[in-house]
């Protein structure tokens, strides 16, 4: 199939102080939350001034993917839609319908399977088309990436350059925790071909990142963000949680890795270089915090190879052995359950 445009697909995020409550209603609308703790989230984005980081991150990534392909011959011009909050992807898909673009290759700030960071964006895509009508292009996702070495690698020197920030007299006591965004337990047991996916891709990625960054040392997966309300049971333990359990067991320092996510916006900055950062402290452990890939060249110019594998058949570059589809399966990955309001 032959594709004329490049779309980057995120989450987005407020820019201004007035946005923080319109766009955390956008993103908890129909789940439940409720309005006392969107104030407190609110507060979150207040602490830095009611803007997030992430659209800024989305507009040097894609200025990034704009230079490598024209640097390395791929001709597709590159769009940007999201979510959550302004530009919205319906807006973006009717600007692309109206540059005569038919039909683009979407990459989704996520490199994981699951509800919320791959269907989702499929669901996105297909309520964004119907918003425009006829003439909206035709919007197929790129495939997951949790083991392109593209991701593994710059999430493998970040932890390798956080533990040289720490004792090394230490070492021996010191632990890598690997961070994701937690989910409802229910979606992180649905059945299938790609039941419990989130979890068992974040474990590979994890294994990838340790043994290439800290062989020697032991390490945990474990949680943060959690946003639901508080009679779901989402996957735990919380990253703060931990914390004082590997403090109870005599651990000394940590590395923690948010190999979760792609860039460092509010979840990574508040959870872990505010709160999580704050509870080590408080146990005296020694805490040294992981870059995320942002726009790290290499997870640059993986986006370019997922491209190439589908327009020009390259082969697939894979570190792990979990599969990822092109094209997931119609039931994959079902939404979590809505709480009643009967």
């Amino acid at each position: 199939m032959a594709y004329d445009a490049f779309l980057l697909l995120s989450f987005g995020g407020p820019e201004h102080p007035d946005d923080v409550m319109p766009f955390l209603r956008n993103v908890t609308r129909g789940r439940g939350v409720p309005e006392e703790r969107l104030t407190e989230v609110a507060e979150h984005y207040m602490h830095f001034g009611g803007v997030s980081p992430i659209n800024q991150q989305c507009r040097d990534l894609l200025a990034a993917v704009q230079a490598d392909f024209a640097g390395n011959g791929v001709a597709l011009p590159a769009y940007w839609g999201n979510r959550n909050w302004g530009p919205m992807l319906a807006d973006t898909v009717a600007q692309m319908r109206d540059d005569g673009v038919t039909s683009a290759l979407g990459f989704a700030t996520s490199a994981y399977g699951g509800y919320s960071s791959c269907k989702q964006y499929w669901e996105d895509i297909s309520q964004a088309r119907a918003k425009v009508g006829p003439g909206a292009p035709a919007i197929t996702k790129l495939r997951q990436f949790h083991d392109h070495p593209g991701f593994v690698q710059p999430h493998t020197d970040a932890v390798a350059a956080a533990l040289a920030k720490l004792d090394p007299s230490r070492r021996e006591s010191t632990r890598v925790v690997f961070t994701a965004h937690s989910i409802p337990s229910s979606m992180a047991a649905t059945a299938g071909p790609t039941g419990g996916r989130y979890e068992a891709q974040l474990h590979e990625t994890a294994a990838l990142v340790h043994a290439a960054a800290a062989p020697d040392l032991p390490w945990d997966l474990v949680w943060q963000s959690r946003s639901g309300p508080p009679q779901v049971p989402w996957l735990e333990p919380d990253i703060n949680d931990h914390l004082r359990i590997l403090a109870e067991k005599g651990v000394t320092d940590v590395v923690v890795s948010p190999i979760g996510f792609v860039s460092d916006h509010l979840e990574v900055i508040w959870d872990l270089d505010n709160e999580a950062k704050e509870t080590a402290a408080d146990l005296g452990l020694g805490y040294a915090r992981a870059d995320t890939p942002g726009t790290d060249p290499r997870f640059v110019a993986m986006i370019r190879e997922l491209v190439l594998e589908r327009t020009e058949g390259v082969s697939r570059e894979k570190l792990g052995t979990l599969p990822v589809w092109d094209v997931c399966p119609a039931d994959c990955c079902p939404p979590p359950r809505r709480p009643s309001h009967s």
